[in-house]
């Protein structure tokens, strides 16, 4: 069976897996379907990041809800489009069937969650502003916060492409750490590994996006305060749902029901919530 350019480009060949997958089962999944999927996640990186740097560099983040909504659908669907056109010609399964796609739907449930509850704690705790004066469409909580902010409809499509990006990273750190013989002390460099990537994801984040560029539609009120105290409240989201896609069809032969995905990741939504609340006392001492 012939493979696309894309397919070759984000896979290995059969012979060459077999010689050397010892030693990339440092960083990629034995699972070769999760395996292609993280390659194809690193592959999107170059893209990411140019569509990202055109929307500061044009003064796209100042535009009507339309074109806010299609700018975020273009970072996104391409994350679900290419591995459900491309996967089922190789693996035999259902577009949907694959880890790419699962990955995808994981990060879309976690991310509504954290964006509608967890955006608030982001406008009062940690002085996040929005303001996107053209976008007429917005949905956040009705209860939690002060309700002197919205959150834009885009940022729900625009929030999971950051996170795959995230994930992606931090299972290949966390498996690398799991390959050390540190005997008794794996589960303690685990959780070391989970805890400096949190914090760094949060950190590097903060500081790119949070640019003269975009300040005049998003910016922080002490950005020195976010980027020194924010990151450890920011890091929150991450030390449950870290681990938790970890475990997402990590071993050869996995195939998660979409139901298992989707409990899954509102499992670690629920966790985010009651640790950004805790969090926030911590953020009240400094």
């Amino acid at each position: 069976m012939t493979q696309s350019p894309l397919e070759q480009a984000v896979s290995e060949p059969a012979v060459a897996a077999q010689a050397g997958g010892a030693r990339r089962a440092h960083w990629f999944s034995s699972n070769p379907d999760k395996a292609w999927g993280e390659k194809f996640f690193l592959a999107y990186l170059p893209y990411f990041f140019a569509l990202n740097y055109s929307k500061q560099l044009m003064g796209w983040m100042n535009v009507g809800t339309l074109w806010h909504v299609i700018q975020n659908l273009a970072l996104l669907l391409p994350l679900i489009l290419i591995p459900a056109f491309l996967r089922p010609a190789v693996t035999g399964r259902a577009w949907w069937d694959n880890y790419a796609v699962k990955m995808v739907l994981w990060m879309s449930v976690y991310n509504f969650v954290v964006t509608y509850f967890g955006c608030e704690y982001f406008f009062d705790v940690l002085g996040m502003v929005y303001y996107f004066p053209k976008v007429s469409l917005s949905l956040d909580s009705a209860l939690v916060g002060s309700g002197q902010q919205v959150i834009p409809i885009g940022m729900y499509f625009n929030a999971p492409a950051f996170f795959v990006v995230y994930h992606t990273i931090a299972v290949l750190m966390i498996r690398r750490a799991r390959i050390f013989d540190v005997g008794a002390l794996k589960p303690v460099l685990t959780v070391i590994t989970v805890v400096a990537v949190a914090y760094f994801m949060a950190f590097l984040e903060t500081r790119l996006v949070a640019t003269d560029a975009n300040k005049p539609y998003f910016w922080y009120r002490d950005l020195g305060w976010m980027l020194r105290y924010g990151s450890i409240f920011y890091a929150c989201y991450f030390l449950p749902s870290f681990p938790m896609v970890f475990r997402l069809e990590e071993t050869a032969g996995d195939r998660w029901a979409l139901s298992r995905v989707v409990f899954e990741a509102l499992a670690a939504a629920a966790m985010v919530l009651v640790l950004i609340d805790f969090a926030t006392h911590l953020m009240r001492l400094t």
